[in-house]
């Protein structure tokens, strides 16, 4: 028996890109386009109609420049009230500010307008399985402005290191959880505070900084 195919809603204020992302991913047999929006605020809007008929996409490609509600405010509310969706921003701004801003939103994943059409079916399978998928160029910049202070990750406990070293695997709160045998409410308590420590604003800056302090393996 087969999965069945992911389900992708689209937000974009263009209708041309809409169209344009539609038609690509209706040739791909495990992706499905669901449903699609031309701003944040008509995004929740619809979203909360699907929901009401249990049928909420898993996905959603969000752009950020958008009238009503930006991307950044709709990643927000988006993951708030509709937890089981997941959200890839797919957008022509790369700024180290508004990258960081919707990973703290809660993005599961960033790329440029620019990404070949494989990549963003990679980000939308990465993001399906709880994984961050980053634009290489993305993820360069964010290493560049990670500010950690003079000491870094010697400013952790060696629980802390632990925690950071399965940060930078990509591993969920639960996860981490089982590898340690604590509980899962242990375990967030522990990344927040790493997160603290080293001020930085998402589990993904965590990530890169434990593969570039060779704390964790960096992508193969």
């Amino acid at each position: 028996m087969t999965d069945p195919p992911v389900g992708v809603f689209i937000v974009d204020d263009h209708a041309v890109v809409r169209s344009g992302l539609a038609a690509y991913l209706a040739v791909i047999d495990d992706l499905t386009v669901v449903g699609e929006a031309a701003d944040g605020e008509q995004a929740v809007r619809r979203l909360a109609d699907l929901a009401a008929r249990d049928c909420l996409p898993d996905v959603v490609l969000m752009d950020l420049v958008m009238p009503n509600m930006n991307g950044i405010d709709a990643i927000a509310e988006i993951v708030e009230r509709f937890p089981v969706c997941r959200v890839v921003v797919l957008t022509s701004f790369g700024e180290v500010e508004r990258v960081n801003a919707a990973l703290r939103n809660g993005a599961m994943g960033y790329l440029l307008k620019d990404a070949e059409a494989a990549e963003v079916a990679a980000a939308i399978r990465s993001a399906v399985r709880g994984e961050v998928h980053l634009d290489p160029e993305i993820a360069r910049r964010l290493t560049q402005n990670l500010r950690c202070g003079p000491a870094g990750p010697a400013l952790l406990t060696p629980r802390e290191r632990q925690v950071l070293a399965l940060l930078g695997e990509g591993r969920s709160n639960r996860e981490i959880a089982n590898v340690l045998v604590i509980s899962e409410r242990t375990a967030r308590t522990h990344v927040s505070s790493v997160l603290g420590k080293l001020n930085l604003s998402s589990r993904t800056q965590a990530a890169l900084l434990a593969i570039r302090e060779g704390l964790a393996p960096g992508p193969q």
